[in-house]
């Protein structure tokens, strides 16, 4: 099994130890990059696929760890799509 297979199962479990560097690579696993913020972005994050489908997260601080809606959220966007 996959390193993206494991991230995968563990997301759609809903953990509460999922960070945001795992999302990250989920994301960018299915063609999601992170785009360009301006200098006033603060916190906010947006990704966006080949079709400009955009997926709007808040990055957690200080620690790393994501909260479950968001969880929930990007499950939800990426079935969506049919990425999952």
């Amino acid at each position: 099994m996959s390193q993206i297979q494991k991230l995968l199962e563990k997301l759609l479990s809903f953990p509460k130890d999922f960070t945001w560097e795992e999302l990250t690579k989920i994301l960018n696993h299915f063609g999601y990059k992170e785009l360009k913020k301006g200098k006033t972005g603060g916190s906010r994050r947006k990704f966006a696929d080949a079709e400009k489908h955009i997926i709007d997260l808040h990055k957690p601080h200080p620690q790393k760890i994501m909260k479950r809606y968001q969880l929930e959220d990007v499950v939800a966007s990426l079935k969506e799509r049919g990425k999952i």
